[in-house]
């Protein structure tokens, strides 16, 4: 496994613990330069979203990760954690149902559905 897969499954383990839903590890390695690895997972609320962004935050900072770049994460919608090699979005139910990002990412085998 790849240090950019264990990363991802890393913030998968750490969304999970605070009790995201729906989540997904797609590789987009063949389909951009920009990263190697989404993590999408949903929140039921604004408050949740909110929540998960924070935690994932402080705790990737407690093992000095800190993301490159946050946008979103204060409003609860749709918040996106840039970590260089791995891209989290954490959206609420209804941003992620209108944005479908796992329809323009998914292809084949490249996504997984992270069980813990």
């Amino acid at each position: 496994m790849t240090e950019q897969r264990k990363l991802a499954e890393k913030i998968c383990a750490l969304l999970s613990a605070k009790k995201a839903e729906d989540i997904l590890i797609i590789d987009v390695s063949e389909k951009t330069t920009l990263c190697d690895y989404f993590v999408i997972a949903s929140g039921h609320s604004t408050t949740q979203v909110k929540a998960l962004c924070d935690n994932l935050e402080e705790k990737l900072s407690e093992e000095g990760l800190e993301p490159r770049r946050t946008e979103g994460t204060r409003e609860g919608r749709w918040g996106v954690l840039d970590y260089g090699d791995v891209i989290v979005h954490i959206f609420n139910d209804e941003s992620r149902l209108f944005y479908h990002l796992e329809r323009l990412w998914e292809e084949g085998g490249n996504a997984t559905v992270y069980k813990d």
